[in-house]
């Protein structure tokens, strides 16, 4: 069978990476994005409004996938707001490439707060789940734009007969711009920030997240997971945990982190020091920064997310994730999580995104 691949949100973290995952695969391969990213001569761009219906059928017209991989969401003031517009998304793209017939495959990328919780009530106490998390764990008596998300899916998956798979990774680490949820570039942006002007490097987060033990997720490892679940008959109609299989604590990583920049590390001392506020005053001193060094980037809103590395590194709990499900249908990729860092940090220099 033909593999034709439709990534829904091209441009960002985890969507360009399975873009050129798939393309390596050799998979005729099409990014769907507002502004796609062209950086791949072999991706087939196309931009498109996914709340626009009309302008995803002129934007589709021509294209037939097999397989649709939804990798993007869009952030609003209320959860109320973002069920309707994130559901809205998932359920016009799915509209529209449903009277082709073409699609076998479905699978939607979330994330950890289908255990958490959405952005107003995130890991508040209360409904805090056991870890490591498993996929069995009921959903929560709270609005969520994931499960309106999930239940988009659903009903496609019944009504064309295609089959589908969810997959929530941690946070999410790899290389791209513009993106909401950014904790490995952002922390990159800190540490080169606290390089140049010799600040320490202040741990931001909790003492629970300090202390405990965690996990993240690489972009490419993420990428691997979306296709071996998309063409493995027993990982269909599935939701998967997605993790590089390594845990570590922070207390030791961040420290590692530091010396990869040869900056002076700061732990937790007795509260929570929050990053968002530590860098509101860098926006200039990123600028000149970016300037000194000619960096592709001057906007330091367009590397460093803060808001969202808080709420990550501020919750009251350690986060682990359970990756036995995919492990026992065959799923065995691992990625070292020091090297995602590092790995990361060698890449954004190379692209001349932090000196």
């Amino acid at each position: 069978m033909d593999k034709i691949a439709l990534v829904i949100g091209s441009s960002g973290i985890t969507g360009s990476n399975l873009v050129e995952k798939l393309i390596s695969y050799g998979w005729e391969t099409y990014g769907l994005a507002r502004k796609p990213n062209t950086d791949n001569s072999k991706l087939k761009p196309i931009s498109a409004d996914l709340l626009d219906i009309e302008s995803l059928k002129l934007a589709l017209q021509e294209v037939k996938p097999t397989h649709v991989y939804i990798t993007t969401w869009m952030r609003n003031e209320t959860e109320k707001e973002n069920i309707k517009v994130n559901g809205q998304m998932v359920r016009n793209i799915l509209d529209v490439l449903s009277e082709k017939g073409s699609v076998v495959h479905v699978a939607l990328v979330t994330g950890l707060k289908h255990y958490l919780g959405p952005f107003e009530a995130y890991a508040k106490a209360g409904f805090l789940p056991e870890t490591p998390l498993r996929e069995e764990h009921p959903r929560l008596d709270l609005e969520n734009f994931y499960y309106a998300q999930e239940d988009e899916v659903y009903a496609a998956a019944e009504r064309d007969g295609f089959t589908w798979s969810i997959h929530r990774p941690h946070t999410v680490i790899g290389k791209v711009i513009g993106n909401a949820m950014n904790m490995g570039t952002t922390l990159a942006v800190y540490a080169s920030i606290c390089k140049e002007e010799g600040r320490p490097f202040v741990w931001p987060g909790s003492a629970a997240q300090w202390n405990g033990l965690s996990d993240v997720t690489d972009a490419r490892l993420l990428a691997e997971h979306l296709i071996w679940a998309s063409i493995t008959d027993v990982a269909r109609n599935e939701a998967f945990n997605v993790v590089n299989g390594d845990v570590f604590r922070w207390s030791r990583l961040w420290n590692r982190l530091a010396a990869f920049f040869d900056i002076e590390a700061v732990g937790y001392g007795n509260q929570i020091k929050p990053l968002e506020k530590e860098m509101a005053n860098d926006v200039d001193t990123w600028r000149k920064i970016a300037e000194k060094y000619k960096l592709k980037e001057t906007d330091l809103s367009r590397v460093a997310t803060a808001w969202h590395t808080d709420l990550d590194l501020g919750r009251p709990i350690e986060v682990m994730t359970d990756m036995t499900k995919s492990r026992k249908l065959g799923f065995l990729v691992y990625q070292d999580t020091e090297e995602t860092f590092f790995e990361l940090f060698e890449e954004l220099r190379n692209a001349r995104l932090i000196p």
